[in-house]
């Protein structure tokens, strides 16, 4: 299985930092994006803390052809082998999903809102 997680959203509403975190704050997980996360400017590896810990990941943002609903853009989360690291890029896609109308796919698979939350309890179990 891919060590990778794709986000697809509506360019407009592709979250800036404070409201992606109140989003994920929402969750009841404690994961800290980095203070210089920024939408189409942040490239690369995304610095986060998970419970005091490092749990980065790297995230790309990609235009695509727009579905059905507009989904227009493609925010590619990818890991490591650290479980912290697959966590935080789940948690980050999962606050994308519930607040911010986020279509999340799997190894050509969508995957939806509770399997997302069943994947970070498995990471950081």
């Amino acid at each position: 299985m891919a060590r990778a997680l794709t986000a697809f959203l509506v360019r407009e509403k592709t979250p800036k930092r404070k409201p992606l975190q109140q989003a994920i704050d929402g969750l009841g997980f404690a994961l800290k994006l980095d203070a210089d996360y920024a939408p189409f400017e942040t490239s690369g590896y995304l610095p986060c803390d998970l419970d005091g810990e490092d749990a980065g990941f790297d995230l790309r943002f990609n235009d695509v052809a727009a579905d059905a609903d507009g989904r227009d853009v493609a925010l590619a989360c990818k890991w490591g082998g650290d479980p912290r690291e697959e966590a935080a890029a789940a948690i980050f896609c999962a606050a994308l999903a519930r607040d911010f109308g986020a279509i999340v796919r799997r190894d050509d698979s969508e995957i939806g809102f509770e399997p997302l939350l069943a994947m970070v309890k498995k990471a950081i179990a």
